[in-house]
């Protein structure tokens, strides 16, 4: 495989580019959340691009301004609607053969995908969407009641609590926790929402059960919507090997639909 890097323009800035090229119609346009520099921590989205280029198609990562080798001011997930469309307009000019991209973000770039309508993708595939507005929030019910379930079913934890090694106030603050009801949607949640409604492509929403951004996206996300694909004992960045089949398995299936 030849990976090719390059650079393309946005508002008058250079941004750099990396294409895994592939045969296939159909091409994935990778979205970095953060301030991740296209190749991903330890490697990752790269690892993620041959995976995908090897199973017939073609993926663009990229730096948006301000981050890695691009460009400009860093201006945020909220404001890289216009990176992204930069982003794809360069993936179409270099892969012609490529006729639907299917748009790819965890956390914030999930994030920055719904805010952006979509930013032109033909499809969308959203992991772990970051709704938080304060680092400071506290854990959502949900989330609380995952870990005490996730404990409970650990034969030490059970031992602890049986021989008095567990912080007793600590867990009737927890278990009160647990007993509230849905936290309220955030406006961040809300913009999202709403920008989502907005693209009338195929959306998959993807849930790492053991990921607290995920665990907070659910308790804000409108109850039973049809999108969502959860994996159980999976973390933020899918790095076990469950996970990573599951994601691998995700993303081809939308790269694959007509």
């Amino acid at each position: 495989m030849t990976r090719l890097h390059l650079t393309f323009e946005c508002d008058g800035t250079t941004l750099a580019g990396t294409l895994d090229p592939a045969p296939g119609t159909g091409g994935l346009l990778l979205v970095t959340g953060g301030n991740e520099i296209r190749g991903g921590t330890f490697s990752g989205q790269a690892a993620l691009a041959a995976r995908i280029a090897k199973a017939g198609f073609s993926v663009f990562r990229f730096d948006r301004r301000g981050v890695g080798d691009s460009g400009g001011t860093n201006r945020g997930f909220r404001k890289s609607r216009r990176d992204i469309e930069a982003a794809l307009a360069a993936f179409r000019a270099i892969a012609p053969q490529v006729d639907r991209v299917v748009g790819f973000g965890n956390c914030d770039a999930a994030s920055a995908l719904m805010l952006g309508e979509g930013a032109g993708c033909d499809a969308l595939v959203l992991s772990n969407p970051w709704t938080i507005e304060d680092e400071a929030d506290t854990p959502p019910p949900a989330a609380v009641r995952a870990r005490y379930a996730d404990k409970l079913k650990d034969p030490r934890e059970v031992m602890r609590l049986v021989t008095g090694g567990v912080n007793l106030g600590k867990l009737a603050r927890g278990l009160m926790q647990a007993a509230k009801p849905r936290s309220a949607p955030s406006s961040l949640a809300a913009d999202m929402a709403k920008g989502l409604a907005a693209f009338d492509g195929p959306v998959r929403i993807l849930l790492a059960s053991a990921d607290r951004t995920a665990q907070v996206f659910e308790e804000r996300w409108e109850a039973g919507d049809d999108r969502v694909r959860r994996c159980d004992r999976a973390s933020h960045a899918w790095i076990e090997p469950h996970a990573r089949q599951f994601l691998n398995t995700q993303l081809l299936e939308m790269l694959r639909r007509a």
